[in-house]
């Protein structure tokens, strides 16, 4: 088969899609809490340590504004996308050397 893994992720993604909504659709009112909250909510209640006592060994650095913060964001996207795209086409290319 020509395109089996081309099929293959589409179903992959067509199934990641659907349990996204069924989830989605159980209980529409439910926001996202993300794992960072509820990892440390646990951590804090297992220790008896508030968040507020804990100082990280190097410092943090904060954007001094949101439009800097958005910026280094995309610029990491767009590493990650030229990196992502030069794996797959040298998987492509390797494939199409195969072939010939």
């Amino acid at each position: 088969m020509k395109y089996q893994f081309e099929i293959i992720v589409g179903i992959i993604v067509i199934l990641f899609v659907g349990l996204f909504l069924y989830t989605a659709s159980i209980n529409p009112d439910a926001e996202f809490g993300g794992s960072d909250g509820v990892g440390s909510a646990i951590v804090s209640e297992l220790t008896g340590v508030a968040e507020d006592d804990v100082t990280p060994l190097i410092p943090q650095w904060a954007p001094p504004s949101g439009e800097v913060e958005s910026g280094i964001f995309a610029l990491q996207a767009a590493f990650g996308g030229i990196i992502l795209g030069l794996g797959f086409g040298y998987l492509l290319g390797q494939r199409k050397i195969n072939q010939n």
